[in-house]
């Protein structure tokens, strides 16, 4: 893998590079005394690179706004959506035109209250593999059991004037074991019912591009970030990686 290779180009005592083998090697004092954009052959040893870890070199990143963030863990996640949870949702919001709802409480000692709300296509529901579904005051082991089964799971929120995303430090959408971000500064949530417009397509298919689109959420996408010191006894140069 990528991490062993790096340890192990950094116990050798020079990298070579081999791209652009029509150059001749320039040493880093010279590029670095030079104007870009230039093209250059390097032999330099990798000194250091950044981050130790290798999956804490996968970012989220804003191609509108060119922001950058950590991903949020599994435990934060979890964390907030238990701040999250309700104890009473609005019933007034259940089984609307365009979705079908399903409310229980749980066994446990909280005996929270939890709604699924299943929408529908032509009056009908889809077969699970193509069905969208949004839940209020689920976990995220209860929703991780949803995404091997149904197709795309939202967590939404009620209020008295409708189903409303969750703050964007949540996922907008998750999708088999992926889950999809929106950018806080650049996007402009709008009520879970400006879904209706996607349910009523012939075959809505339920989208994570079309999805963030009509409810007003700029994505992020995940990229991979590292850098690279190298070194050949005239000075050290930084590389940059970036990539989705």
């Amino acid at each position: 893998d990528l991490e062993s290779y790096l340890q192990r180009c950094q116990q050798l005592p020079v990298t070579v590079l081999t791209d652009h083998q029509d150059l001749k090697n320039t040493d880093l004092k010279t590029i670095l005394n030079s104007t870009a954009p230039q093209q250059y052959r390097i032999r330099a040893k990798l000194r250091t690179y950044q981050p130790q870890k290798l999956y804490q070199s996968v970012k989220l990143h804003c191609s509108k706004c060119n922001s950058l963030q950590e991903v949020p863990t599994g435990d934060d996640f979890d964390f907030k959506l238990q701040g999250s949870a309700v104890t009473a949702q609005n019933t007034e919001l259940q089984n609307m035109s365009w979705y079908d709802s399903i409310m229980w409480a749980t066994q446990d000692k909280k005996q929270r209250k939890v709604v699924i709300h299943f929408v529908r296509h032509d009056e009908l529901l889809q077969h699970p593999k193509d069905t969208l579904l949004m839940i209020e005051g689920g976990t995220l082991k209860e929703i991780w059991k949803l995404t091997k089964r149904f197709k795309c799971v939202i967590p939404v929120r009620s209020t008295e004037d409708g189903l409303h995303l969750l703050d964007l430090s949540f996922p907008f959408l998750l999708q088999g074991n992926i889950k999809y971000y929106g950018c806080k500064q650049c996007s402009t949530p709008k009520p879970i019912n400006s879904l209706s417009s996607l349910a009523a397509e012939q075959q809505p298919s339920w989208e994570p591009t079309e999805i963030a689109e009509v409810l007003g959420i700029e994505p992020l996408q995940y990229v991979f970030v590292m850098k690279f010191t190298l070194f050949d006894g005239t000075g050290p140069l930084n590389a940059y990686l970036f990539d989705y």
